[in-house]
């Protein structure tokens, strides 16, 4: 059976008001932000932000949504028919004549991981993003070592942003409601990175090997590409114990590896 354009964009939109003034009140919207919605969907949470925000930009890929959202917003929305992981995010806050965006959404379930990567790599621009995704998406931005949901993407962000899981979220609270649970991940950008430079490709092409193959140990994965001499040396050096899978090691100690091997 063919997919609606609703299903195939992941589109689930928020209908208790309960949870959307929660949302509202987690991004504490000021009269002087410019915030960007992504996903704006059927415009309730774009509404409730223009109540007190200075600006929104709803961006929304469904071009069927967007005349809707024109007609009803008030005067301080812009809505944008684009593709939020290809927006200029710098043309518009430079449109908009500010440094810093504010980001927030419920996020189509499709695109939570490139969309996270978005807001990592975009993090000059971007003061905090907070997003309703799947729980389990929240789960691996926050985990730390030693949890199964520990994993290259929450270790890049927890680099360069302060995670947290506000709350979560039932799927009755969405139409139509969908198969797991959501929650409020809201990210907030350190003042400086805990590991300068451990946000760029170098340590991600590191992690996405350290991360291949999670029962297998860590010296394991990384031996396709270094000798067991370097990486005894390396290890040595980190002071790790040989036999230590991905998901135990701490950032710091696995971009101390990464240093070590010259990768």
């Amino acid at each position: 059976m063919k997919k609606s354009r609703r299903h195939a964009l992941g589109q689930h939109f928020l209908a208790s008001r309960a949870v959307l003034a929660r949302i509202v009140a987690a991004i504490g919207p000021r009269h002087g932000d410019v915030i960007i919605e992504v996903g704006a969907g059927k415009g309730a949470l774009t509404a409730a932000l223009a109540e007190k925000a200075g600006r929104v930009i709803a961006i929304e890929k469904d071009g069927r949504l967007v005349p809707g959202l024109r007609e009803a917003m008030p005067a301080n929305v812009e809505v944008v028919h684009a593709d939020a992981l290809t927006v200029d995010l710098a043309e518009l806050a430079r449109r908009n004549r500010v440094r810093e965006l504010r980001v927030a959404g419920n996020i189509p379930y499709a695109i939570s991981s490139p969309l996270l990567f978005r807001v990592l790599d975009e993090r000059a621009t971007i003061s905090d993003a907070t997003l309703l995704v799947q729980k389990e998406v929240a789960e691996r931005v926050t985990a730390g070592p030693g949890s199964k949901a520990y994993a290259p993407m929450g270790i890049l962000l927890q680099n360069e942003f302060e995670p947290k899981i506000a709350f979560g979220v039932a799927p009755g609270s969405f139409s139509p409601p969908p198969k797991v649970r959501s929650a409020l991940l809201a990210l907030r950008r350190r003042p400086s990175p805990v590991l300068p430079g451990a946000a760029e490709e170098p340590f991600r092409a590191f992690l996405r090997e350290a991360f291949a193959a999670r029962r297998k140990m860590l010296w394991k994965n990384l031996a396709r590409d270094a000798d067991a001499e370097r990486l005894a040396a390396a290890y040595a050096e980190v002071g790790l114990d040989s036999k230590v899978r991905a998901e135990d090691v701490p950032a710091a100690a696995l971009f101390a590896l990464f240093r070590a091997l010259g990768s």
